[in-house]
């Protein structure tokens, strides 16, 4: 009798299971009423040439039940399963709660309400008359059939309205500057007489009003007088008609400037602080010139680190630019919970703040177990973390954590052990600069430093130790990095006779890994988030790109002093070479969002590292790799490439020989949310490392023009995500298409096998 292979049950379970989903989105109507309709499909139809098409979906106020791949409703299908009448197989306490469970899963028919397309009709027509469509006219077309229903809009724009003559008719000379600052104005002639711009060219006057100090002036204030002729827009911008009769006290009203005279901080300090402190109820005041502390006794923040966080300041005019920059620069304080902003009139033209700030909780003790798995052998391993973010009453923070692993190797107990630690300060720390300038970069400086230690009997012991300065700052949506100056430093006290001439002189592992060396590096690196929180169903962009040299200051002091070289003709400093390379490195994502539940992303990044000098390969940790969770997911990290080289088919462990110099990554992936927390995607991946020399070591690695094409990897694959907001869990099934290092014409994956396939744990999106 034939044995039944132990995952046949589980699997059946699962098919039975997807095959019911199935069946029963096949019949989507089950649970719409008699009389009623499913909405099956919304669809916008317009003529209008200058609107942004992506924008109308946002008007849509009913749409269908969400689907996978454009034909498969799965929310609706899990619901469509619960019972619809009673039945006699299940107690009536386990069905309830079966059926409960199945409707919170799942999603309820969306059943076509015409009031709602009424609706959306309406909001459809007045976007297109904002936008200059004043003619416009809008037919919305209700299709039923077997209980379902299509509904279209179709939008007939005809011709625009545009913008004729435009001019400012303003009795305050500072607004008829702002005003009519072409550099700056959103206006245009000829433009769409957009309604939207109209008002966002009101914001702009607005705000740089408000930045010059008058704090009592509006976006209301203002208005537009229009008068049109044969679809032209003659416009005036004024004020509003009950200013216009008060204009012997306008001066005493909207255009009266103010200064600020003095910033007053109150503090409120956390119930911790409260309980474990009788100070903390006794109220303490402190000044520092036009400065004002007000809180207990012991504060959680100095005055002087409140002032470097402040860039409202007294004797200097209001500015809502400087409420928005302290908002931001003391909100991102590690012991501040929040911060509110006030003010208040002191006299004819002076403005009193005053900032409210709550304390945060400061420290936290983090603890991590683990279980190991590499290279065919277990371990353990455990992290101890504590962050104390007001270590001196200025918000520095203090991160220090701890590693222990222990892994058991054959006779052997295999260790590794080390920690961190860093301190980063609110503010630009830099030598020689004075402190307004440092203010008005509105960072922070980190400085760190590492040790680690790893010994694997039988094969070798590392000592890799480290530190920098390392800055951050924001401009705009800009998120900036640089390493100021980043060291590291790799020690092999002990290489094994064996594994030297086991993996070492056999070419197996890249016998540059396991030299002592020294990085010294400068790195830059920026990113960027396209995606508006206000505006969901918009496309955007994300991309991050990067830049780091080392090594030459180095080699610059030694060729000025004429350094001596050693046997290989390199300069060392300390008896240990240094590396000398250059590296770059840009990533970008396009986010296309089809609806609330599905998304395409598109991804493509690409790496170059270039040695030289003192230097004929890039370190290993700053090399490339290919493969992985976030890269070219058929295969696992670091086994594709370069190029077409080809592991050794008897080495069961990793081949560390598989890195490179150049990389490329394109992907595609479809995301689709499935019920509950539960997302679904599908993605194809291309890729591969190649190495800019042609090492010896590294076989079919060297990137050619005319080859390269050759050797990009092909993969895909499905995934699923649990989306918990705080974080995001995810696993991915990647499989071969095709591999660049298959014997020729072996090459594509079709069918593939079970060696073919890769599967991934990580956190976050892959891009």
């Amino acid at each position: 009798m034939r044995s039944i292979h132990p995952t046949f049950f589980p699997n059946l379970l699962i098919i039975a299971l997807l095959s019911g989903i199935l069946f029963a989105s096949c019949a989507p109507t089950k649970y719409v009423p008699e009389g009623s309709f499913l909405l099956n499909k919304v669809q916008i139809k317009t003529d209008a040439g200058e609107v942004d098409k992506s924008e109308l979906k946002e008007y849509i106020r009913q749409s269908p039940n969400s689907y996978i791949l454009g034909i498969f409703r799965m929310q609706l299908g899990i619901y469509n399963l619960s019972e619809k009448d009673s039945t006699k197989w299940m107690d009536t306490k386990l069905r309830k709660w079966v059926n409960r469970t199945l409707r919170k899963l799942g999603q309820p028919p969306v059943v076509l309400d015409t009031m709602l397309t009424d609706i959306s009709a309406q909001q459809l027509l007045n976007y297109h008359v904002n936008k200059g469509y004043y003619d416009a006219q809008i037919i919305p077309e209700i299709k039923t059939k077997n209980k379902r229903a299509t509904v279209t809009y179709q939008i007939k724009s005809r011709a625009p309205y545009r913008l004729g003559n435009y001019r400012v008719d303003v009795p305050f000379q500072d607004l008829t500057d702002i005003s009519m600052d072409s550099t700056r104005s959103l206006i245009r002639k000829n433009m769409l007489f957009d309604v939207y711009l109209l008002d966002n060219e009101r914001e702009r006057i607005t705000g740089r009003m408000r930045r010059e100090g008058y704090y009592n002036f509006t976006k209301e204030n203002l208005s537009y007088t229009a008068d049109s002729v044969d679809h032209k827009v003659n416009l005036t911008l004024e004020l509003r008609d009950y200013l216009k009769e008060k204009k012997d006290t306008l001066n005493e009203t909207i255009f009266k400037r103010y200064g600020v005279n003095r910033v007053i901080f109150n503090l409120t300090p956390s119930a911790s602080a409260l309980v474990r402190d009788n100070k903390s109820n006794v109220i303490d005041t402190l000044y520092r010139g036009k400065y004002t502390l007000i809180g207990p006794v012991e504060k959680f923040l100095t005055l002087k680190s409140l002032i470097e966080s402040t860039f409202v300041t007294p004797g200097t005019v209001y500015s809502d630019q400087d409420v928005e920059r302290t908002y931001s620069a003391l909100n991102s304080l590690p012991p501040v919970k929040y911060t509110h902003i006030s003010f208040s009139e002191t006299d004819t033209d002076s403005l009193q703040c005053l900032i409210t700030i709550a304390e945060s909780k400061s420290l936290t003790l983090s603890t991590q177990a683990e279980v190991t798995f590499t290279e065919g052998y277990w371990g353990m391993a455990g992290n101890l973390g504590l962050v104390n973010r007001n270590l001196f009453k200025g918000a520095e923070s203090l991160t220090m954590q701890g590693r222990l692993a222990l892994e058991k190797q054959e006779d052997f107990l295999a260790q590794e052990w080390g920690g961190q630690v860093g301190i980063r300060v609110p503010r630009t720390i830099i030598p020689f600069i004075n402190d307004s300038y440092s203010r008005s970069l509105n960072g922070a400086t980190e400085f760190r430093s590492t040790f680690n230690y790893q010994n694997r009997p039988g094969e070798f012991s590392s000592i890799n130790a480290g530190g920098g300065i390392k800055y951050s700052w924001i401009t705009g949506r800009l998120i900036h990095n640089m390493d100021l100056l980043d060291l590291s430093y790799i020690h092999f006290p002990t290489i094994s006779t064996a594994f030297r001439d086991s993996f070492l002189t056999t070419g197996k592992y890249n016998k540059y890994n396991y030299d002592d060396y020294l990085i010294m590096r400068i790195n830059y690196s920026a990113s960027f988030n396209g995606f508006n929180a206000a505006r969901p169903m918009r496309n955007y962009m994300t991309y991050r790109y990067s830049f780091e040299s080392a090594g030459n200051l180095l080699y610059a002091i030694d060729e000025i002093l004429n350094s001596p070289v050693n046997a290989q003709g390199s300069h060392e400093i300390f008896g240990v070479r240094y590396s000398q390379y250059i590296r770059g490195e840009v990533n970008s994502s396009y986010h296309q969002v089809l609806d609330k539940n599905n998304k395409f992303v598109y991804h493509a990044g690409i790496g170059v590292g270039y040695p030289y000098g003192n230097a004929d390969i890039i370190p290993f940790e700053r090399r490339f790799y290919s493969g992985g969770a976030n890269s070219v997911r058929g295969w696992s990290e670091s086994t594709l490439g370069p190029g077409s080289y080809e592991r050794f088919s008897n080495l069961r462990r990793r081949d560390y020989n598989q890195i490179g110099d150049i990389k490329l990554d394109m992907n595609f992936e479809y995301r689709s949310k499935m019920f509950w927390v539960l997302e679904g995607a599908f993605f194809v991946d291309a890729g591969n490392v190649w190495t800019i020399r042609d090492y010896d070591n590294q076989p079919g690695g060297f990137f050619r023009m005319d080859t390269f094409w050759k050797q990009i990897a092909l993969a895909y694959g499905i995934g699923f995500r649990m989306d918990f907001n705080f974080v995001l869990l995810r696993v991915d099934l990647g499989v071969k298409l095709f591999d660049p290092a298959a014997t020729q014409g072996a090459g594509w994956k079709l069918p593939p096998s079970f060696e073919d396939v890769a599967f991934h744990i990580a956190i976050g999106y892959p891009f």
